[in-house]
């Protein structure tokens, strides 16, 4: 049996525009055309359209799904591959939904979440928009682009973010105990923070530790994130870092 254009937008949901581009990019090309110049689609055309549109929804490029379909002929490997695919995002978006469930019930209760949870699921993309605000800020101050190599490692991402995360909570209670900014217990925090930054790709002795923490503190989008979380978070900071410097050496 045959189907035109228009039957197969209804069947499949999609616009008979849709339909006309695919025909015309090669993509899926109707197994005959009609006396009167009408497309007909049969049954390999609608599995091929189905394969199109499981791809569409994994965010495939039209590109990237012609040299997919190109790539892997055999429609069982290929549905299963989809099928692992579309798996795979479902258990990430669960995930997701997940983490926003966890921050919403914790900001009712205004409460924080542990820092090993805050940033389960971020893919590379999500982390793109998540800095798009501070790489603006960046670039128009200082001309940094944040994001200049395009590689952002969203797992390693998540690891410092999570670091990152501790290590201000830390501070911030610390703080709000009344440690005072010269204790052992303060200088063992900064200590391990510094030998995890080292560990993970960001290469500071001491020198260099106190020069960074001077910039986030001294620069006022960044002194705000450390003031949001605690006020005199990052006059505390500074502090601290500095008494550990002057020990140091």
């Amino acid at each position: 049996m045959l189907y035109t254009v228009k039957e197969i937008s209804v069947m499949a949901n999609v616009t008979v525009k849709t339909l006309h581009h695919y025909h015309k990019i090669g993509i899926l090309v109707p197994c005959e055309i009609s006396k009167a110049g009408y497309r007909l689609y049969g049954q390999k055309e609608l599995e091929r359209l189905q394969q199109i549109l499981f791809y569409r929804e994994l965010d495939f490029s039209l590109k990237d799904i012609s040299e997919a379909l190109e790539e892997d002929s055999n429609r069982v490997r290929a549905l299963s591959r989809q099928r692992r695919l579309l798996c795979a995002r479902l258990k990430r978006i669960e995930l997701l939904i997940k983490t926003l469930d966890d921050s919403i019930s914790h900001s009712e209760r205004n409460e924080m979440m542990t820092y090993a949870d805050l940033f389960k699921g971020f893919t590379a993309e999500e982390w793109k928009e998540a800095l798009e605000e501070q790489s603006d800020y960046l670039k128009e101050k200082f001309g940094y682009d944040l994001q200049a190599d395009n590689s952002i490692q969203a797992e390693e991402m998540n690891v410092m973010a999570r670091e990152s995360i501790k290590f201000q909570s830390e501070m911030a209670e610390a703080l709000r105990g009344g440690v005072y900014c010269r204790d052992d217990a303060v200088k063992k925090l900064l200590s391990e923070h510094l030998k995890f930054l080292n560990e993970h790709g960001t290469s500071l002795d001491v020198n260099a530790f106190v020069q960074q923490i001077r910039f986030l503190t001294g620069d006022e989008f960044h002194r705000k994130m450390f003031e949001n979380q605690q006020t005199g978070l990052s006059y505390y900071l500074l502090c601290a870092v500095e008494a550990f410097a002057a020990n140091a050496g």
